[in-house]
């Protein structure tokens, strides 16, 4: 059933917003559904059959209560919002842009961009311990940083400690140069990048002067139990078990634990099992822990970022079948 709706704007700023550079946010919407958009005065026009439309609504709605709180209507934005009423991916219809877990030092909203984002936004605020498994560009450690320093602020952690394998699962740092500082920084640059986008760099200088925020390489976790602390563990794929054996024991009284990895870009050496699918293994069905599976639709990068993840899971996919047929043979 055909169907016509109009949408009103409060003025020419938010119509201008919503279109986009040389109108390729309204392209965008038109070409990922069977809608017609026509632009008026200082409304648009909506034509097609009656679920697109009202979907499109919703959408359209969703992005100008974001830009009248403050945001920028780009067209990653755009492209998020069709993904999660689910016109291009299959993440439901649910609306994820509401959701405000911190605000950064320059203005900019740390929300979820995607229905998994938004589970994962909820395990951290209620699980203990928390895996976020996926590849790159999904948003785990940035978000997880982001919930360390939104705990921190509201005061239900008193320390934040940042952790990943350096180099290797050996980690084997003897052969760089410079002290050991020098050598596992590169390794830990990450982790800087992250807080450094989300809060002053004078701020996080001094808190990591004063030892509040702590970033070290996995082996310096050896022997300690921390306490009253947000923990994120980075890269956990370069694990071996008994390190993650020993990590995962290392949650003290009023901790929180991330722990955050990909399974398909693993440095370890050939033959050597992964502590974070032993783990995944091992403590899948023991309560108060959660496992949050990412996958490509959840890539929150360059656009490009997400076809390159596709492509290469099919790759390997197709791969796999091949080896398969093979073996059958």
């Amino acid at each position: 059933m055909s169907s016509s709706s109009v949408i009103d704007f409060n003025n020419n700023h938010e119509l201008v917003s919503l279109l986009g550079v040389n109108d390729s946010n309204l392209r965008l919407l038109e070409d990922s559904t069977n809608v017609n958009i026509k632009v008026k005065d200082n409304y648009i026009e909506i034509d097609g059959e009656k679920k697109d439309v009202t979907v499109v609504i919703e959408i359209v709605n969703a992005l100008l209560k974001n830009y009248r709180l403050g945001q920028s209507i780009t067209t990653e934005e755009v492209k998020y919002a069709i993904d999660n009423f689910g016109l291009i991916g299959d993440t439901g219809k649910e609306v994820v842009f509401d959701e405000i877990l911190l605000t950064t030092h320059r203005g900019k909203p740390i929300k979820p961009k995607s229905k998994t984002q938004r589970d994962y936004f909820k395990a951290l605020q209620e699980d203990d311990l928390v895996f976020a498994i996926g590849p790159a560009g999904t948003g785990k450690t940035y978000l997880a940083v982001a919930m360390a320093i939104s705990a921190y602020n509201s005061k239900l952690v008193q320390r934040i400690v940042l952790t990943r394998p350096a180099v290797e699962a050996g980690e084997r740092l003897g052969f760089l140069p410079g002290d050991l500082q020098e050598k596992i920084n590169p390794y830990l640059r990450p982790l800087y990048d992250a807080l450094y986008d989300m809060m002053d760099m004078e701020k996080v200088d001094r808190l990591l002067d004063k030892g509040i925020i702590e970033i070290a390489p996995l082996a310096f976790m050896r022997g300690r139990t921390i306490n009253d602390a947000f923990i994120i563990m980075d890269e956990a794929q370069n694990t071996t078990p008994e390190q993650m054996k020993m990590f995962v024991t290392r949650i003290g009284m009023g901790s929180r634990v991330v722990v955050t990895g990909d399974i398909t870009q693993m440095d370890l050496p050939v033959g050597q099992r992964s502590g974070l699918i032993d783990i995944m293994n091992v403590l899948d069905e023991v309560d108060g822990i959660n496992f949050l599976k990412f996958d490509d639709s959840d890539v929150v990068r360059h656009p490009l970022v997400q076809k390159i993840v596709r492509a290469y899971n099919e790759k390997r996919s197709n791969v796999s079948t091949i080896k398969g047929t093979k073996q059958e043979g």
